[in-house]
């Protein structure tokens, strides 16, 4: 009777053990409450830029745009490769493209989950992660949108009798117009095949400024996740932000790919190291990079072209004051290196949850929806010859003298041979990818969409924390190997929705000479240490941080900073908004153009209330400035005066 009991108590708490994160949190409320967690050290870490509240969305046409002609130039039909980012960048690019043309476009494929199989019927390549309905309608003023081409025009596609077109991301508007739409005209349908994460350059002149706004409708507007994954990742939002808590995104992005092209293979151990050089190899083959196979992966660091490491990046958020309750999302589907490289972080971090802590397992299946059951995959271990064996194969080998075998390379774990890079310690080619490996590369792209809805759409689901919004602190972007990566595109729809939220855009160079310089002292580090992190943390959520990454990944990827094309201002100057300030305010606001005035109006009503608590603000900072004085030393390091405080911290 006691066994029955206990069974089915233990299945009735199955699913409970799924929220262990949520008891946690609510024990740190106590403890947030106990501590002031709404005092100026909240606002410091958790409240807005004042600077950049007045630049609101607004990718609205503001020039003649009118809409889309009924009798287009023919129909244009795409099969789009790639994984998360490089979908959601090809799918703006394709409707900028048909715009251009004047072209009907036809729902595009996903590849990636196209091509796996036996996953659910119920959503089938566009709608297994996007809201068709939506897509169409949103666009109804810009694009006409069907869902497949007309019964007279499928049998010819079959027979592939369109011309087909594989373009590059930095094709020019030029090239449609002088090569594609003759084409297009002639055969009225042609294909597109997108594998290079886009297919119009980034930077357009002036005169198709239009079509910024439109690439900005798309990401923003129209590209909206189906139901099942929006209503879950809201639902994951309630939970990071219950009891009225602010929470911290940070995604890693540790991909086997970028790490890779740009050779960290030495940032890891074992087979890891081993993995990275393999694909490195292969990309030297394809001749996406020209260099060396093996690189000083430390200069690289060095350099800032390799990412900030988990423990790093919890060093950084030490320094900048994060208690070790404070609760982190870690986001992204992909962690190359695994659970190992996270432990330094999580051991700081206690609170650091992601998809699966937060969801139980029945919540991600009905995202994915209903599937086919597929046989598990055998890894097949070679077989192990006995002795007897390996005796008569060398009485076998021929006549003496024979040549001595090779030494023997490092020894193989028996951890290294299991899961899906066991085939590194066995084989010189990676084998070709297994249904569940097809079906797992389907599943990231929902995971990853999650991770998109809690990253970006923290502000318009915010519960209760007075003045604040949650923060992003990304691990790995602008990496400059041209691919779209996740947090451009997080950094980029946070600018547009509310620029004002605390989104860090660190200089992954300074920050690797900063921790190089304190190296003996990483988890003791002197006062001025912290302080030149906390300068330019803080300085890299404002203004000055913005125009940096314009200069670094505007070239590459547009909606990574979609402004100021697709924004607007309620004021006319920068002088008018801050007197005597940045020169950086002058070149982010100069580009402005005013916004409407019903906008003006909200924003003005809203602003009554932030000049109180600036005021507040103001003699809580100095308090608390008082305060760390008194606390902090540092290794003979003087503490500054708070005139350098506040020049230090841009926000305040």
């Amino acid at each position: 009777m006691s066994l029955l009991v206990h069974l089915f108590l233990a299945k009735s708490s199955a699913d409970l053990v799924q929220y262990s994160a949520i008891k946690a949190f609510s024990e740190d409320l106590q403890y947030a409450n106990s501590a002031g967690g709404k005092g100026a050290g909240s606002r410091k870490l958790w409240g807005k830029v004042k600077a950049l509240e007045l630049l609101q969305p607004y990718a609205n046409p503001r020039s003649s745009f009118p809409v889309p002609n009924e009798e287009s130039n023919g129909f244009i039909y795409a099969k789009v490769f790639g994984g998360f980012e490089k979908i959601r960048t090809s799918i703006c690019d394709l409707v900028t493209v048909s715009r251009l043309l004047n072209a009907t476009l036809v729902i595009p494929d996903i590849q990636e989950s196209t091509r796996s199989k036996g996953i659910s019927t119920k959503f089938k390549s566009f709608s297994y992660l996007y809201n068709e309905e939506q897509f169409i309608s949103a666009l109804a003023s810009d694009v006409i949108i069907v869902k497949s081409l007309p019964s007279n025009l499928k049998e010819a596609r079959k027979r592939k009798q369109y011309p087909i077109f594989k373009p590059k991301s930095s094709a020019s508007p030029s090239f449609y117009v002088q090569e594609v739409l003759p084409k297009l005209k002639k055969a009225k349908v042609i294909g597109l095949v997108l594998s290079d994460g886009g297919c119009l350059q980034s930077v357009l002149p002036s005169s198709l400024v239009e079509y910024q706004r439109l690439r900005c409708r798309v990401a923003f507007h129209a590209l909206r996740f189906r139901q099942e994954i929006v209503a879950l990742g809201h639902l994951m939002v309630e939970r990071l932000r219950g009891s009225g808590q602010p929470y911290l995104a940070y995604h890693p992005g540790l991909k086997r790919d970028t790490l890779a092209y740009h050779g960290c293979a030495e940032l890891f151990q074992d087979v890891h190291t081993q993995l990275i050089q393999y694909r490195r190899a292969q990309l030297i083959k394809q001749r996406i990079i020209n260099e060396e196979l093996h690189v000083d992966s430390h200069t690289r660091k060095g350099n800032g072209s390799c990412p900030l490491m988990p423990e790093e990046v919890g060093l950084l958020l030490r320094a900048m004051g994060y208690p070790p309750r404070t609760r982190i999302y870690l986001a992204g589907s992909e962690t190359f290196g695994g659970q190992r490289v996270l432990i330094p972080l999580r051991a700081m971090y206690t609170n650091l949850v992601d998809r699966t802590s937060l969801c139980s397992k029945q919540e991600l299946a009905n995202v994915i929806g209903p599937e086919t059951p597929l046989p598990l995959d055998s890894f097949q271990f070679t077989t192990v010859k006995t002795a007897k064996q390996l005796k008569e194969e060398w009485d076998k080998a021929g006549p003496r003298p024979r040549p001595l075998p090779p030494p023997p390379g490092r020894p193989i774990y028996q951890h290294e041979k299991e899961g899906w890079y066991g085939w590194i310690t066995e084989k010189d080619s990676e084998p070709d990818p297994s249904p569940i490996d097809l079906r797992e590369q389907a599943h990231r792209l929902l995971w990853d969409a999650l991770d998109y809805i809690v990253s970006v759409e923290a502000d318009a689901f915010f519960l209760g924390f007075d003045n604040a919004a949650d923060a992003f602190f990304p691990g790995f972007d602008n990496d400059g190997s041209g691919w779209p990566d996740f947090s451009s595109l997080v950094m980029g729809h946070r600018l547009y929705e509310m620029s004002s939220t605390r989104t860090y855009r660190p200089n992954r160079k300074y920050l690797t000479d900063l921790l190089n310089s304190t190296t003996d002292h990483l988890y003791h580090p002197s006062r001025s240490w912290t302080l030149s992190v906390r300068e330019h943390l803080n300085r890299s959520t404002s203004e000055d941080g913005i125009m940096q990454e314009f200069q670094l990944s505007r070239s590459k990827l547009f909606l990574s900073h979609p402004i100021p094309e697709c924004s607007c201002t309620t004021v006319k100057t920068a002088e008018n908004l801050h007197p005597g300030k940045s020169s950086n305010l002058d070149v982010l606001f100069g580009g402005q153009s005013e916004c409407p005035k019903w906008m003006v109006q909200a924003t003005k009503t809203a602003g009554t209330q932030d000049s109180t608590d600036d005021e507040n603000e103001t003699q809580e900072d100095e308090i608390d400035l008082g305060q760390e004085e008194s606390d902090g030393s540092g290794e003979g390091d003087s503490i500054p005066s708070m005139e350098q405080d506040e020049e230090m911290d841009p926000d305040d």
